[in-house]
């Protein structure tokens, strides 16, 4: 076996070594330690090697009202014109947009995330000037988005990097809104795709509706959402053998609302996650991700299945692996309550010049080939 795991070197190579064995000046257990040396080598050599692993990093962002310069005649998107009361140039546009691509590759650090889930984008435009015109330009972002009757024009979308997520189908969710009598609302954005793992990840973006007229009056409208949302998430999981689901977006709720309650139905985190329940990694995170009246709340979710929560699975995660994002340059003093306060693109009418009102969340899966 050792003869012919080796190939012989050459005559000049051995020389040396054998005229030391010839001349007697090595024992036979010099010799023996030797040869058992080079075994251990080879053994080592033909081992199986380690599995690798890889950091996928899944991150949300809700930011802020990306609208273009130019008018949709079916959308209540006047404010966001030239020359409207907001005053929103293609300046102020172009610099938002870079000031997006700036907070994508600053979550990344040395690897940009695999995927990004973006609310509050206005259409195809925004994206393409995001992902060719920003600086992610030079990191291959592909997208998929919809294209909702939500008034204002604003919708959700998804950011994939074809090289660690190979897309397999993408599906508007459309939510019927006549039945509650609430305006169109968004849709919701459902993703499959193919880790490096062979594993089927299978991914929700969402922007459940508003708290404007008061949480109470608004309660089941977002309810109403939550309640589609696990529904085609059930559909899902019935289909997959091995389903890994991430749920994630502006859920215009906290943790301990109804609509991750009583609509997703989210189960309290233990030590055996049950595969098919849905679980609220954001649920007791420090600090918020949005900031009302000097208090700051968790309105942005992720939320996963039990599958991706097992510590032997080759796609998994746990709930360490889940961070909001604070970075300096998206705080600023708040002047009237104290503390910090997320620095937005504008304050009431009047244009600030910041990132968004929100704060983006990460969470970081571990992959196995």
């Amino acid at each position: 076996f050792f003869f012919l795991m080796i190939r012989r070197p050459p005559r000049s190579t051995l020389f040396p070594y054998t005229t030391l064995f010839r001349s007697g000046k090595y024992s036979g257990s010099f010799m023996r330690k030797l040869i058992y040396s080079l075994l251990w080598a080879v053994c080592g050599m033909s081992a199986a090697p380690a599995q690798a692993q890889h950091a996928f990093r899944v991150m949300e962002y809700n930011v802020e009202n990306l609208f273009d310069c130019r008018h949709d005649s079916l959308k209540q998107d006047t404010e966001f014109l030239p020359g409207s009361v907001r005053n929103w140039t293609y300046r102020r546009f172009q610099d938002k947009v870079n000031k997006i691509g700036k907070v994508i590759l600053a979550a990344g650090k040395e690897q940009v995330p695999d995927l990004v889930g973006l609310c509050e984008v206005e259409n195809d435009y925004c994206l393409k000037s995001l992902t060719r015109y920003s600086p992610l330009r030079e990191v291959g972002y592909k997208y998929v988005m919809t294209s909702s009757p939500d008034e204002r024009g604003i919708d959700v979308a998804l950011l994939y990097q074809p090289v660690s997520f190979r897309l397999l189908a993408s599906q508007k969710i459309r939510i019927p809104s006549d039945s509650l009598g609430m305006r169109p609302t968004r849709d919701v954005l459902y993703v499959s795709g193919r880790v490096v793992s062979g594993d089927t990840l299978d991914v929700f973006v969402c922007h459940l509706p508003s708290r404007v007229g008061g949480a109470k009056k608004t309660d089941p409208y977002r309810l109403w959402v939550a309640r589609r949302i696990r529904q085609a998430a059930d559909s899902v999981m019935a289909e997959r053998q091995n389903p890994r689901l991430i749920i994630m977006g502006d859920f215009n709720d906290y943790p301990d609302g109804k609509s991750l309650q009583e609509g997703l139905r989210v189960s309290a985190l233990s030590e055996k996650p049950q595969l098919c329940a849905l679980y609220n990694l954001m649920d007791n995170q420090q600090g918020g991700t949005y900031r009302y009246k000097g208090e700051w709340g968790v309105l942005d979710q992720m939320v996963v299945n039990g599958a991706l929560l097992q510590p032997d699975a080759r796609t998994r995660t746990s709930k360490e692996k889940v961070s909001i994002l604070r970075f300096p340059f998206l705080l600023e003093e708040d002047n009237v309550y104290g503390g910090d306060t997320p620095f937005r693109t504008y304050k009431g009418m009047r244009y600030h010049g910041g990132y968004s009102d929100h704060l983006p969340v990460l969470l970081e899966l571990i992959v196995e080939e």
